[in-house]
């Protein structure tokens, strides 16, 4: 295995991926961050590619309109935390016949993972509802699995994924006759 490049801690902190990453995820082109924050595209293009270092001032702006906290930029990586399963917290959002428990650390934003056991039968509330999250990923782990959206019923299998909007409106039942254990992914 080839070994992974280190850079030295005296090394300049390099902000024009991150925002680059940022940018990316917000949907934005260049020209559309560059004019909402009132700056030229060729300086935003410049910014990204670490060609050239943005004053407070400019940085700022694109922060603001990535909606992001300056500091989120220089942040180095996050701790490496250990939830235990027996540790989890549980967690309740609705729905019969179901338990679940926050699987990744509760100061966690970006990403939460709910693991839930559903007894057989169980079932969401009667009304489709939404998540408050950009993308919404449900795993399968064992048993079988209902998913109902607008329109349209999705079995599942044990290894099936579906991924969707958070705001697509659904529910859900266990359908079969042992419980059904699964991974909900809420992601922004």
């Amino acid at each position: 295995m080839k070994a992974l490049p280190i850079e030295s801690s005296e090394a300049a902190v390099r902000v024009g991926a991150r925002l680059r990453n940022h940018r990316l995820r917000a949907r934005m082109t260049i020209d559309q961050l560059a004019s909402a924050a009132g700056l030229t595209k060729g300086f935003v293009s410049r910014v990204e590619r670490d060609l050239t270092s943005p004053s407070v001032d400019s940085l700022v702006r694109m922060c603001r309109v990535l909606r992001l906290e300056v500091g989120e930029l220089f942040a180095g990586p996050a701790e490496v935390e250990l939830v235990r399963l027996a540790d989890a917290p549980h967690v309740d959002l609705g729905g019969e016949g179901i338990e679940e428990q926050l699987i990744t650390p509760a100061g966690q934003r970006r990403v939460q993972v709910l693991r839930a056991r559903v007894a057989p039968g169980g079932r969401g509330e009667e009304a489709m509802y939404t998540m408050d999250c950009e993308t919404e990923v449900l795993h399968l782990i064992s048993g079988r699995f209902r998913l109902h959206v607008p329109g349209r019923t999705h079995d599942l299998a044990a290894g099936d994924t579906v991924t969707m909007p958070g705001s697509e409106p659904h529910t859900w039942e266990n359908p079969g006759h042992e419980d059904a254990v699964l991974l909900w992914i809420l992601g922004t």
